[in-house]
């Protein structure tokens, strides 16, 4: 079956979960909205339509990143959360930061939990933007626990195919029909698009692009990454320029940057040799389980967004044993920095 026909059948399929998944229990006391789906057996589905101040999202991943944003919040008279709701079982909290309305969660780790999440908080509340931070492993090598960056575009580096060895020609795969004619007609795209990916096989792994449907497109479109907008990058250049000095432990002065490339996949990256594999492909500067997700769900829902990544580690580049865990917290409060430096860049735009 040919790729687009098994994609279609997908996509039928996950919409109708996200549809039956969509109902939500409290209204949230900051907004108002209308129910314009159906009700079934006394519970509504569908999105909802919003009238009311939009929040700009404040969101992580896990545990650790959620504890510097709510430290900042707690330790800042001028920010607060004033209401508290579950849906699914993820918590959002409601508030404002220096007056602007902000609804802060965690996707929860991953690129599923980081979809759902996030197609749930553009269902059930008015969102204008998203600023999301969370930690990363470093792909490119001049990156050390602590600094940050700001990726203007976000790929997918487990997107694949998975072949089989050609048993008549040695290092060779046989290829599905559909993308070895994908693989022909990169070297016509890439002279219309410079930050296509430069599509070269890791062993039996053939990097691919996600097909996405949206309000505009006929049929799907093969996407190899995920902008972020502009505007919101252009905050976090200002951001980092004013910022004071973030050290790391006591120990080094932390480099911030806004610009490159970033990759997401449903692994925890822990190979040496694939992590090179991903520089060579998608030119990335990091790698996480969550932003391409994020970016994904933010562009078909026509969300601004930009995601703020803290370096915890060299992914795969370690002897050992990987040493994320003794620098989660610690680069997750750095990142909680930017973000906050970022919101307030935001403010001085706006006013």
């Amino acid at each position: 079956m040919k790729k687009i026909s098994y994609l279609w059948q997908r996509a039928l399929v996950v919409g109708l979960c996200v549809i039956a998944l969509a109902g939500c229990t409290t209204t949230p006391n900051s907004a108002t909205l209308t129910d314009t789906a159906k009700s079934y057996h006394g519970v509504n589905y569908g999105p909802k339509v919003f009238q009311g101040t939009p929040y700009t999202a404040i969101v992580v991943a896990y545990g650790p990143e959620m504890k510097g944003i709510l430290g900042r919040i707690d330790a800042d008279p001028g920010a607060q959360i004033t209401d508290v709701v579950r849906f699914k079982g993820v918590t959002y909290r409601m508030g404002t930061y220096h007056d602007e309305p902000v609804l802060i969660f965690a996707t929860g780790m991953s690129i599923a939990n980081a979809a759902l999440t996030m197609q749930m908080a553009f269902d059930y509340f008015p969102i204008k933007q998203v600023v999301y931070m969370g930690i990363a492993g470093a792909v490119n090598p001049k990156w050390q626990p602590g600094d940050v960056i700001v990726p203007e575009r976000w790929y997918y580096h487990d997107e694949s195919v998975y072949a089989n060895p050609d048993p008549a020609q040695n290092g060779q795969y046989i290829l599905p029909e559909y993308y070895a004619k994908f693989l022909a007609e990169q070297a016509d795209r890439r002279e219309v698009d410079p930050h296509l990916p430069n599509y070269k096989n890791f062993q039996f792994i053939h990097p691919d692009e996600v097909l996405i449907i949206k309000d505009g497109m006929d049929v799907p479109q093969d996407t190899a990454y995920f902008s972020a907008t502009p505007r919101l990058l252009d905050a976090a250049r200002d951001a980092i320029m004013t910022m004071p000095e973030q050290r790391i432990l006591g120990e080094r002065k932390a480099k911030l940057t806004v610009g490159g490339n970033g990759v997401t996949g449903s692994v925890f990256l822990d190979n040496r040799e694939y992590r090179k594999w991903t520089r060579e492909v998608f030119d990335a500067e990091v790698a996480e389980m969550e932003s391409a997700a994020v970016g994904q769900v933010c562009t078909i829902n026509d969300i601004d967004w930009v995601i703020i990544r803290a370096i915890s580690d060299l992914a795969g580049g370690q002897e050992g044993v990987n040493v994320e865990h003794i620098y989660d917290q610690e680069v997750s409060r750095v990142g909680a920095n930017v973000l906050f430096a970022v919101l307030d860049a935001l403010a001085r735009e706006d006013g």
